[in-house]
């Protein structure tokens, strides 16, 4: 009789276990305090414990106590990772959970696109709100163009910094690749020549700029690229309006139209298909070139090729009514 008292006894404690851990399984998998999509936040040397109040406190669980113990009990044991997080409404604390220890950040991201000016990069930086902190215009030529991923709350400098140290790398890694007997010397002047290129050339052109550039930069001759006429007026940004005379002939840093050889510095950031063009140039005579009406251009060797090229531009504006 006894015996029978233990067993009973032995399946009665069973069962309240059971029912315990069914109690909180239940309330685990399938409870939710998450009433509406929300981001999460998880700083950088969080703990669970630390989650978990934080988790509380924003009125996504109902008990970090209670929370903690079915994590212990119930959870995977991987850390919490740092970064933002989507919740979903109706998300369980299962679910935030495995989200916290095995789920996708939030990936935010700014882009600077090739030939964008460092005044644009500025503006776009001071115009994020989730960034933080103050930055200066970085200098010209020092970012590279890219996507860059950002979390909510991160100071502008440390995304500032990660995009010229881009730069810097992909110059490390790109200069010794070059092709001998370029027209540059050093990584600052390439990064100069590059930024003309940027700015001057249609698609699919870079490396015939380049060469026609690169020419003329050997031969010291004008480079006569426009944009280094706008550079000095408006800083990288759209001019607006036609180039006057008088701006043709301006003495300044920039202007190769007044001056022999290359800026003192860029006049945009480069993207990497422009440096490369530098680094490795088309092999070419060309030393002139001419909108063509499509977006690109037309090359000549000489003047004479070249002024027979702009009556033909000419005539094409003409049609268009632009002259």
């Amino acid at each position: 009789m006894r015996r029978w008292r233990g067993a009973w006894l032995v399946v009665v404690l069973a069962a309240l276990v059971l029912t315990g851990f069914g109690a909180i399984g239940w309330g685990w998998y399938f409870s939710s305090e998450v009433e509406e999509d929300t981001n999460f936040i998880v700083s950088s040397g969080s703990t669970l414990t630390s989650v978990a109040r934080d988790l509380e406190e924003q009125s996504l669980i109902a008990n970090a106590d209670a929370f903690l113990f079915r994590a212990k009990i119930l959870g995977g044991s991987a850390p919490v990772q740092a970064g933002e997080f989507e919740l979903a409404a109706g998300t369980t604390p299962s679910e935030i959970l495995d989200t916290l220890q095995y789920g996708e950040a939030v990936r935010r991201m700014v882009t600077v696109t090739p030939g964008m000016p460092s005044i644009l990069v500025y503006e776009m930086l001071m115009g994020e709100e989730l960034l933080t902190g103050e930055i200066p215009v970085p200098r010209e030529g020092s970012v590279l163009p890219d996507s860059y991923a950002f979390e909510r709350g991160e100071d502008r400098a440390a995304v500032l910094a990660r995009m010229q140290a881009a730069m810097q790398n992909y110059m490390a890694e790109a200069w010794p690749k070059r092709q001998p007997g370029i027209a540059v010397d050093n990584i600052a002047d390439a990064i100069t020549l590059a930024s003309i290129v940027e700015k001057e050339t249609g698609a699919g052109e870079h490396r015939m700029v380049a060469g026609l550039y690169s020419n003329r930069v050997k031969k010291g001759m004008l480079l006569q690229a426009d944009a280094t006429i706008i550079y000095p007026i408006t800083q990288g940004k759209p001019l607006g309006r036609r180039i006057r005379r008088s701006e043709i002939a301006a003495v300044n840093d920039y202007n190769t139209y007044s001056m022999i050889g290359l800026p003192k510095a860029p006049i945009t950031n480069p993207g990497r298909e422009s440096i490369a063009a530098v680094l490795d140039p088309a092999e070419t005579s060309a030393l002139y070139m001419v909108a063509d009406g499509t977006g690109k251009h037309e090359f000549a060797d000489t003047l004479a090729e070249h002024n027979a090229n702009v009556e033909r531009w000419y005539a094409i504006r003409r049609e268009r009514g632009e002259m």
